[in-house]
């Protein structure tokens, strides 16, 4: 059995599941439009209770089916009909992703539970391939059960809604989810997943978050052609940029992908990073709206970009090559810089022209950071000190 953990030649990402990850590209943008409805001049709190809800269900989701292909996926025909029954229920569920989600919430949750449904199965027609290995059918058997209760517990979550208009069972199926994810990686082989196809997934789902920030930002392009929308319009691809380079700096030098790891913190830190990208998708959206008030746009950009390099730094911590690790001399000054740009930005929030630019300033300064930081050449001692991610 240990050789069977451990000999695995690594999983390259095959274009099925490149045509399976565009759906989500989809349903991002559906998701990020519950946002584009204010309240007192900004989001109410039943649209972001509802948009970080259907965030965390889509890669919730992408996150079963990313796991089941990277330790089980042979790329089969069987593997396929599953994978593009997946995509066919994520259209409905797509569909009732909007400020009409209370209409389509009982289609919403039954293509739900379907698709964790479809994925259990999976799971236990899974177990079957692997009579000799109770390393195996005690994996696929605890998946089945994960998924099997998440599922029984989205379909009760429609007559709940129905009784009663709340979603207690649906919301709890999200952390049952999370948190059964984090156990169940505690009591898993690193040796069984290949986290360089793992850690590849997560880059291209990363990359689609970008594609959309780069729909989102067309709006700066519109009207006539002046100095303003021109200045504006730069900065707002500059900022884009930067933000993109900082996680290619990531993922190109600073990960360690050759790493022996479960990698269930590196999905679960990813989970919130990319909901922040989402976020700073909007928050860009509505630094160029009149409608939305100055202030609270400020703090929502200012909080997800800060958050968003927080998740960057804390992956970084976790699962950086040993000459790369991250040491107070690199954080101490960085943690600085994001504490003067968000008082400055405070400060001068009456001045758009100086915000963006700051924004600007930052998100490469932070860019150049992380480069410096990769270049940088630990000696013996200390790359001893670094954290063995779970």
């Amino acid at each position: 059995m240990a050789t069977e953990l451990t000999e695995r030649r690594e999983k390259k990402v095959e274009y099925v599941e490149l045509i399976y990850d565009l759906i989500f590209v989809y349903i991002v943008g559906r998701n990020n439009s519950l946002l584009h409805h204010f309240s007192g001049g900004f989001i109410g709190p039943e649209q972001f209770f509802t948009y970080v809800f259907c965030t965390l269900a889509v890669i919730q989701i992408w996150n079963y089916t990313t796991y089941y292909i990277n330790i089980y996926g042979r790329h089969s025909v069987r593997d396929h009909v599953f994978l593009f029954i997946n995509m066919f229920l994520l259209y409905f569920l797509a569909e009732g992703t909007g400020t009409h989600w209370a209409q389509f919430h009982a289609q919403y949750h039954a293509a739900w539970a379907l698709i964790l449904l479809n994925t259990a199965a999976q799971y236990l027609l899974e177990g079957r391939n692997h009579p000799q290995s109770p390393e195996h059918r005690r994996r696929t058997q605890r998946m089945s059960l994960i998924l099997l209760s998440q599922s029984v517990m989205i379909a009760a979550a429609i007559g709940e809604y129905r009784l009663w208009q709340t979603s207690f069972c649906s919301a709890s199926a999200i952390v049952l989810s999370l948190l059964a994810t984090s156990l169940s990686g505690r009591n898993s082989c690193a040796g069984v997943v290949d986290f360089a196809h793992l850690s590849e997934r997560a880059m291209l789902y990363v990359v689609f978050t970008f594609g959309e920030m780069i729909i989102a930002i067309a709006s700066y392009f519109d009207g006539e052609l002046t100095a303003n929308n021109l200045y504006f319009s730069a900065m707002a691809f500059l900022i884009v940029t930067g933000l993109f380079l900082s996680y290619g700096i990531f993922y190109d030098r600073i990960l360690d992908r050759n790493r022996k790891t479960n990698g269930i913190v590196y999905m679960l830190l990813h989970i919130f990073l990319i909901l922040t990208l989402n976020n700073l998708t909007t928050a860009l959206e509505f630094m160029h709206t009149e409608s939305v008030s100055l202030l609270p746009k400020l703090l929502f950009l200012l909080l997800s970009l800060l958050i968003y390099y927080g998740f960057l730094l804390l992956s970084a911590h976790a699962y950086s090559k040993p000459s790369c690790l991250i040491t107070r001399r690199f954080l101490i000054p960085f943690s600085g810089g994001a504490a003067a740009f968000a008082a400055l930005m405070l400060l001068w929030r009456q001045e758009m022209r100086l915000n963006i630019a700051l924004t600007v300033l930052f998100v490469f300064s932070a860019a150049l950071a992380l480069f410096r930081m990769s270049r940088a050449v630990k000696a013996p001692a200390d790359a001893d000190s670094g954290i063995e991610a779970s």
